[in-house]
């Protein structure tokens, strides 16, 4: 955009207007903005000019990103069977019309400016998904799925005072990619082998590699291959006996029909929240939570903020607010454990309403249809010839790698082929995961039609 000229007031900035600008450097003591930059050495500082277009009318910027957006190719163009960490669900309307309502719509960064009702409605999200989890205590989000998994492992490392994490290879590589950045360099994350027929993780490997020095075994349930970890409760046994803390990965779309990890032995419990009712949004619709007992040494690890009912001043009158709010880094600033924004609060409210709505029975029923539906795309799949549709033997839930080694063509190949059908294939695994070699990562759920699923069988069986 064009540099704004010193008499004009910017259409989009507030505070521009060029008499307004000047009382403000006035107030502060600087004659011209360059002031503010004074502390900058004039070495970093770019002479040049930059390549940014000029300056275009509101109309024609309008149509300018109408056109940009519009290269895009969305799941409302082609059939996908893409998952892995951002899933395809039905999102009822009443999750948007809530969500967008004037006292809750977003102003900054994922949090809202008003308060009517916000902090009652975050304290009814924490409920519903403390029931969901079995758990006492759970979060306002984080960024999601990945940064719960390892503010969880910090915990951890802060309750016990250990360093060292074990983390199962089937691990997603992005998920990990980003526990590890946020670990570093204070925590030693080591990988635990998988077993090659099931995929689960071997328990011999994780028994050898457990010790003094283990803070916290992390495992996902279902796992990012999308097979069920049935050894949940050995896992869980191993580490208590090294006095190593459980943490649970999970995906709540799957705990209508599975139990919960406190069931298990989790004493943290974190996932997406990007299946209750949250749109794709390419990929930016995630919210990570995280889940506790009711115990105040892991109550007090928690960065983010936590909301509670509490007596007012007015006799047998309650109200809604922070509760412990200065163990945050908002209370704390640079002394904080962690520091937590405004983050997405906004996505914790349309969960909130997404469960509400679901209710027990709707979840439990959401859990039935996704792993009906994918159990066909499986049992499909495996009827076209070089195709094994379930590379890991067990159960799974909402996706399943399938093994195309023996078809003579790579998944990159297949993927293209399916492209031009107008079908999103399977996350493409040979570079990831090279041990399985021309194998990808299918994804079902509630909404994929059985006419949907034999569309893709039979534009596999004509590649």
């Amino acid at each position: 955009m064009a540099k704004l000229k010193a008499n004009l007031a910017h259409p989009y900035i507030p505070n521009t207007v060029p008499e307004i600008r000047q009382e403000m450097l006035k107030v502060i003591g600087a004659e011209t903005i360059e002031d503010l930059f004074s502390g900058i050495p004039e070495e970093l500082k770019y002479k040049g000019e930059m390549n940014i277009p000029e300056g275009l009318p509101e109309y024609e910027l309008s149509k300018n990103i109408t056109h940009t957006l519009n290269k895009n190719v969305s799941t409302k163009d082609v059939l996908s069977f893409l998952g892995g960490g951002c899933w395809e669900h039905y999102v009822p309307a009443i999750c948007d019309e809530v969500s967008a309502r004037a006292e809750f719509l977003t102003a900054y960064a994922g949090d809202e400016y008003e308060d009517h009702g916000r902090f009652q409605v975050l304290f009814e999200y924490q409920s519903l998904v403390a029931e969901l989890v079995d758990m006492d205590v759970v979060n306002v989000p984080t960024f999601d799925w990945a940064q719960a998994a390892a503010t969880s492992i910090r915990m951890a490392s802060r309750i016990n005072g250990r360093k060292e994490i074990l983390i199962p290879k089937t691990i997603s590589p992005d998920r990990f990619k980003i526990i590890k950045n946020y670990c570093s360099p204070h925590l030693k994350l080591t990988f635990v082998d998988y077993n090659d027929v099931t995929g689960q993780m071997e328990l011999k490997d994780l028994e050898e590699k457990l010790s003094k020095d283990v803070a916290a075994v992390y495992f996902e349930n279902p796992s990012y291959l999308g097979f069920i970890e049935t050894a949940c409760k050995e896992i869980g046994e191993l580490a208590r006996k090294h006095d190593a803390i459980t943490i649970v990965g999970v995906d709540p779309s799957s705990l209508g029909v599975m139990e919960p990890p406190s069931q298990y032995g989790a004493d943290i419990v974190c996932g997406e929240l990007q299946p209750l009712g949250i749109h794709m949004n390419y990929g930016g619709g995630l919210s990570g939570f995280i889940a506790t007992r009711d115990q105040v040494e892991y109550v007090q690890e928690f960065p983010s903020r936590l909301f509670g009912v509490a007596p007012t001043s007015v006799k047998g009158e309650y109200g809604f607010g922070d509760v412990l709010y200065e163990r945050t880094s908002m209370a704390q600033r640079e002394k904080g454990k962690e520091s937590v924004g405004t983050q997405t609060s906004m996505w914790a409210i349309t969960a909130g309403v997404y469960l509400a709505l679901m209710g027990p029975k709707g979840m439990e029923e959401l859990g039935q249809t996704i792993m009906q539906r994918a159990q066909y795309a499986v049992q499909e799949l495996d009827k076209v010839e070089g195709i094994n549709a379930s590379y890991f033997k067990g159960v799974n839930f909402k996706e399943f790698v399938v093994d195309f080694n023996h078809t003579g063509k790579t998944v990159k190949e297949i993927n293209k082929k399916l492209l031009e059908q107008g079908i999103f294939g399977g996350i493409d695994l040979s570079e990831d995961f090279p041990e399985l070699g021309q194998s990808a990562l299918y994804c079902v759920t509630e909404i994929h039609s059985k006419e949907d699923i034999d569309q893709l069988v039979s534009a596999i069986k004509s590649i």
